[in-house]
C-alpha cells in the first residue's frame, strides 16, 4: 500500500486510529480549532484528537439546540455528538475562538459532557497583557489535565512535545514546497487529505506518512507546463476535499491556502525557551486568525500591511493569479475580514472570488459556474 493509499485510508476513516488507541488504553482529548495546544496534551501522553464535522450528514438534531443562523460548521460537530459519534472521546476542550465555539461548548457540555471538560479562554487583543493572560490560561488547562490524569507535568515531556510538532510542522512546510513547483506534483486535494488525516493519529504516526508521502511526491514525473491558474485559498474550515477537488476539476491549480486546517495550524514554529510554556504561549497566540486584532498601524495601507502582509510572501513565492476566499456561511469573523483582505489582495493586482457556503457537499453543482467563470477571468 503507498503512503498515498495509508493517508487515504485515515481521511475516510476518521476517527478510527483514535478509536483503536482508546480500547489500547489511551485517553483520547477532542478539542476545536488552532488556539489548544497539541503538545501540552501529547505531553499527559493522551492523544489530541481535533473535531471535524461532515459535509455530508444533514444537520437534523443540532437545530434544537442551536439557532439555524449560528456556524454550520459548528452545528455540524455538535450534530455528530449528538448521534454518538464523538462518544470515543475522553475529554472535550474549546477555546473561546469565536463567540458560535464559545457558546457551543456550554451547550455540548450540558447535553454531551466527556469525562473531562474545559474552555480556555483566548484573548482577541495581541499585546504582552495578552500573553501573560493566555499564559496563565494553559497554566491553568494543565492543572486540570494533572488532576484528571493524576500526573503531573513533566517539563521534559513538554520540551519533547514542542520538539515532535516543531518536526511535524517543517516536514508540511517541505510538502508545502512541493506545490511550488509550476505545475506542481502534488494537488490541493491530496494536501487536504493529508492535513485532515493528521488531525486524529498521533503527531508520530503523522510524521511518519508524511515522510513516506513526500518521497512518494519526488518519485513522481514533473507534468509538462500547462498554463493554469494557480490559486490561494483563504477562509476557515475545509476539513472535507469537496471544494478544492471542484477547484481543481474547474481547471486550477491550488497551491497555497490561509486557513484554519492548513497552513495556519502548522505554519510557525513553537520557539525554543527555558520555560517551554513560554514558547507554546508565544506560538498559538500569534496565529493568523481573523478572531485576532493587531494593533492598528499607521494610516489605512499601513495597517493592511501589518495585518496581511505575511500573505505577499504567501502569493509571490507561490505564485499564485488569484484568491477564492471560501467563508463558511455566519462566520462573523472571516465575513468582517474579508472586505480588507480583498483590497490589500486587490493592491497587489490579484483577483478575487469571495464565496460563502453551507458547509456542505450539496452546494459544490451550484458553485461551479461561479469558479469557472472566476478562472476564465483571470486565465
Amino acid at each position: 500500500m503507498t503512503a498515498l493509499q495509508n493517508i487515504e485510508e485515515i481521511y475516510e476513516n476518521r476517527g478510527g486510529r483514535a478509536r483503536e488507541l482508546r480500547d489500547a488504553g489511551k485517553k483520547v482529548i477532542g478539542y476545536f480549532c488552532c488556539f489548544v495546544p497539541d503538545e501540552i496534551i501529547t505531553a499527559f501522553d493522551m492523544i489530541p484528537y481535533r473535531i471535524q464535522g461532515s459535509q455530508s450528514d444533514p444537520i437534523d438534531e443540532a437545530d434544537a439546540f442551536l439557532e439555524p443562523m449560528a456556524c454550520p460548521f459548528a452545528r455540524s460537530c455538535f450534530n455528530m455528538a449528538l448521534k454518538g459519534e464523538y462518544d470515543f472521546l475522553d475529554g472535550f476542550v474549546a477555546p473561546h475562538s469565536c463567540d458560535t465555539i464559545e457558546r457551543m461548548y456550554h451547550i455540548w457540555n450540558s447535553n454531551k459532557p466527556s469525562p473531562f471538560n474545559h474552555m480556555i479562554n483566548v484573548p482577541h487583543m495581541m499585546g504582552p497583557s495578552s500573553d501573560a493572560f493566555y499564559k496563565k490560561e494553559l497554566q491553568y488547562f494543565i492543572v486540570r489535565l494533572e488532576e484528571f490524569s493524576g500526573k503531573k507535568l513533566e517539563a521534559d515531556k513538554l520540551r519533547d512535545a514542542v520538539n515532535l510538532y516543531n518536526r511535524r510542522r517543517a516536514l508540511l512546510r517541505e510538502l508545502y514546497e512541493l506545490r511550488r513547483e509550476n505545475p506542481p506534483r502534488v494537488s490541493g486535494t491530496e494536501i487536504t487529505k493529508v492535513l485532515v488525516a493528521g488531525m486524529g493519529i498521533p503527531a508520530i504516526e503523522h510524521i511518519e506518512l508524511v515522510l513516506a508521502f513526500i518521497e512518494e511526491v519526488k518519485q513522481r514525473p514533473q507534468p509538462k507546463p500547462d498554463g493554469l491558474p494557480r490559486i490561494f485559498l483563504w477562509g476557515n474550515e475545509i476539513d472535507d476535499i469537496a471544494f478544492i477537488k471542484l477547484v481543481e476539476e474547474c481547471g486550477a491549480h491550488v497551491i497555497m491556502d490561509d486557513l484554519c486546517t492548513g497552513s495556519r495550524f502548522f505554519w510557525e514554529d513553537v520557539g525554543q525557551t527555558d520555560d517551554p510554556l513560554d514558547g507554546i504561549t508565544r506560538r498559538y497566540l500569534c496565529t493568523h486568525c481573523p478572531r485576532s486584532l493587531e494593533p492598528q498601524a499607521g494610516n489605512r495601507k499601513e495597517d493592511l500591511e501589518n495585518r496581511f502582509g505575511y500573505m505577499k510572501d504567501f502569493i509571490s513565492r507561490w505564485q499564485a493569479g488569484g484568491a477564492i476566499f471560501y467563508i463558511v456561511r455566519y462566520c462573523d469573523t472571516c465575513e468582517l475580514e474579508g472586505p480588507d483582505l480583498r483590497e490589500y489582495l486587490n493592491s497587489l493586482n490579484v483577483p478575487v472570488l469571495m464565496i460563502e457556503d453551507d458547509y456542505s457537499t450539496s452546494t459544490m453543482g451550484q458553485l461551479r459556474t461561479r469558479i469557472q467563470a472566476f478562472l476564465e477571468m483571470i486565465g
